[in-house]
């Protein structure tokens, strides 16, 4: 039986922290190709309140948009460029701020509606070109 694995890349930032953000995400499906590319403003926050959004962002797309077809062997693999956030959400890291803590309730309430494995894996901003990417060319087209 085929694994039915997903790549999800994700970004968030804000110009000024706190000031105008936006996060962007990119689903891959098993074979590399793109299921979705999204960019969003999501108004004025922190870069950490961007990059959780940004995860929210894109499990809350694989919950209404994306059904895997076998429940056996399955896993969806996300890749942040932010350090905090990925050791928040692999339970490494406490969380002391009261903002960050309910977006990490939403997570863990979409990650049960969706009930699959889903992993959090830190990469360097390099290879977030395209989330990235993402996130700037939305704030530019919002704020030029």
């Amino acid at each position: 039986m085929k694994k039915n694995n997903l790549v999800v890349f994700t970004d968030g930032g804000a110009r000024g922290n706190p000031g105008p953000a936006a996060i962007g995400f990119i689903i891959k499906d098993t074979y590399g190709q793109i299921l979705v590319e999204q960019g969003k403003c999501i108004g004025q926050t922190t870069n950490n309140v961007a990059e959780y959004q940004a995860v929210i962002e894109a499990l809350t797309w694989l919950k209404n948009n994306f059904k895997m077809k076998e429940k056996l062997n399955n896993q969806i693999d996300f890749f942040l460029d932010s350090n905090l956030v990925v050791n928040q959400l692999n339970g490494f890291f406490k969380i002391k701020d009261a903002k960050l803590k309910n977006l990490i309730i939403k997570v863990r309430s979409l990650e049960k509606e969706i009930n699959e494995k889903i992993f959090y894996h830190f990469i360097p901003r390099q290879k977030n070109y395209h989330a990235d990417f993402l996130v700037n060319q939305t704030l530019d087209k919002k704020f030029s």
